[in-house]
């Protein structure tokens, strides 16, 4: 079954008709909806990244039946031929903050990825993006400062909140797992522009067609 995560990228966006459902997990509750496929946004009840249940939220994908995940990430662009409109499928991820565990009581490392065949089969399917690079990702809520973004520049392509921590999860519980990178903003001192959360929202709802039209092609050929 497939899943898809959305968050900032799918605001603005007619998400297709689902029915909505309360799965209980053992990390809580969480809410996704349901029909030829799930459909998980992030930011429930409007919760920062920093407060994202993301135990539960991969969790209640894993217990639904999902197998595949396609998660649909903002995120900003820390190298300059990487403009704001782009679309990037990230191979590879790292992390300067926690990333959650489901494994509390027992020892097991995994070994965290992106599946290379979802990343293939993305870049088929959304031939004007920009496959590979790595996704960084932050703490939040606030935004990098300037200099972390030049740290970061040395390592990462994009920078986000959000989707190591799912790939990380949905390595554990089994899952295949891959996103999709859309590019709001360059990062904090890379553009000429005072960088605000304002800013990133004008950039998604400017580009929420598009975003329906990836979503409605991965959900047709992966559902």
């Amino acid at each position: 079954m497939l899943g898809i995560i959305g968050g900032t990228s799918l605001l603005f966006a007619d998400l297709p008709p689902l029915a909505k459902t309360t799965v209980a997990t053992p990390f809580g509750k969480a809410e996704v909806h349901t029909g030829a496929f799930a459909l998980l946004l992030r930011h429930q009840h409007n919760l920062p990244p920093h407060r994202i249940n993301y135990r539960a939220c991969l969790a209640a994908l894993a217990i639904l039946g999902v197998d595949t995940v396609v998660a649909f990430g903002s995120a900003g662009s820390l190298k300059p031929e990487i403009p704001p409109g782009s679309i990037v499928i990230p191979n590879d991820y790292l992390s300067v903050t926690d990333i959650p565990s489901v494994h509390e009581c027992t020892i097991d490392h995994i070994r965290p990825e992106l599946d290379a065949d979802l990343v293939r089969t993305l870049g088929e399917l959304v031939p004007e993006a920009r496959m590979g690079g790595v996704y960084a990702q932050t703490r939040g809520p606030r935004i990098e400062t300037v200099a972390e973004v030049k740290a970061l520049a040395r390592a990462a392509d994009v920078v986000g909140m959000t989707v190591a921590s799912e790939a990380t999860l949905a390595r554990e519980l089994g899952m295949r797992f891959a996103a999709i990178c859309t590019v709001d903003n360059y990062a904090n001192g890379l553009g000429e522009e005072t960088l605000t959360y304002e800013h990133i929202l004008e950039t998604s709802r400017a580009n929420c067609r598009r975003t329906e039209k990836i979503l409605t092609t991965i959900v047709e050929r992966l559902a």
